[in-house]
């Protein structure tokens, strides 16, 4: 009996994680490691959406850096995915043949639609979700699903996320009006383009991404400091007023403010404002009922595709 050690890799806008697990011949899967670099690829890529040297550079660093970890393995198959930054990239061609050259990794970038079904994936297949809205605001996409009888009805992704809104808005240290009122018309815009959100009102919305976790994070430290007690985050309820009022203090504070919250990693804290834009617009316009949080999605989402497709009669 050999087991398969399936490793994916997927790359963001903001951060690159890796996910092992093991599979055994009857389907079973247990994750054996999981690792998580912030790159920030999406730095600075401004209005011409070219991925700028530092960045890459940083990128290609921690995909070495994951090869040396995974390649310790035996029966290894691989399945590395780039999301919205590397897809909006004017030079999204040069930066994969770099990846290939120097690390020896084929990157395979994602339409916006497959992200979005693939977080769909992961999210059914680990929590009982037969109707809702599965919400995933990265670091320049946000994939928005509409589940109805546990199916995929609608999927949409929208590039707006909380590197591209924080900083082409100001939004990363002190915030003024001016620009928070821009950065949310700017994101509202984008979200009014999507028709079938018109039908969809009073059903709980299903959040992931690392902006949206943020939320339960800080709130389970709210709930206790013992670190050995904390309440996971997978399947966690939250009602809508908890996060308004936690996104208007977040607003009212200055970067150095933002990184002394427990919960709130202090990369993000020039990042999260941006982050929390989407959601917040989302349970105004809808009227969510409640939030449940999912460490679930993309990762999960090729696991639980790769086992189907390798199911064995």
């Amino acid at each position: 009996m050999t087991n398969t050690n399936l490793v994916v890799i997927d790359l963001g806008s903001n951060s690159v994680r890796m996910q092992i697990s093991q599979i055994d011949d009857y389907g079973g899967y247990t994750v054996i490691g999981y690792f998580r670099e912030y790159v920030r690829l999406s730095e600075n890529m401004g209005k011409e959406m070219t991925l700028k040297e530092e960045p890459m550079n940083r990128t290609i660093q921690a995909l070495k850096d994951f090869k040396t970890r995974y390649t310790q393995y035996d029966n290894v198959v691989v399945k590395a995915v780039a999301t919205a930054a590397v897809r909006g990239a004017k030079n999204q061609v040069e930066f994969l043949k770099r990846v290939k050259d120097e690390v020896g990794l084929d990157l395979q970038v994602i339409s916006g639609s497959t992200e979005a079904y693939l977080d769909y994936v992961g999210v059914v297949n680990t929590l009982p979700v037969r109707n809702g809205i599965i919400m995933d605001c990265g670091g320049a996409s946000t994939e928005l699903i509409w589940v109805q009888n546990a199916a995929c009805k609608e999927r949409v992704s929208i590039p707006i996320g909380s590197v591209v809104l924080s900083q082409n808005y100001n939004l990363a240290d002190t915030i003024s009006a001016s620009d928070l009122y821009s950065a949310m018309n700017a994101a509202g815009q984008k979200i009014s383009t999507v028709r079938w959100l018109g039908q969809v009102h009073n059903l709980p919305l299903i959040a992931l991404g690392g902006s949206n976790r943020t939320i339960a994070k800080i709130h389970r430290r709210e709930v206790t400091d013992e670190v050995d007690e904390l309440p996971d985050i997978h399947g966690m309820h939250l009602p809508p007023h908890y996060i308004f009022n936690l996104i208007s203090k977040l607003i009212a504070m200055n970067k150095d403010e933002r990184m002394k919250i427990p919960g709130l990693a202090k990369h993000r804290a020039d990042v999260i404002v941006g982050g929390l834009i989407p959601i917040s617009l989302i349970l105004r316009n809808l009227q969510v009922s409640e939030v449940i949080f999912s460490n679930c999605g993309l990762r999960d989402g090729i696991l639980f595709e790769y086992l189907r497709k390798n199911r064995k009669e």
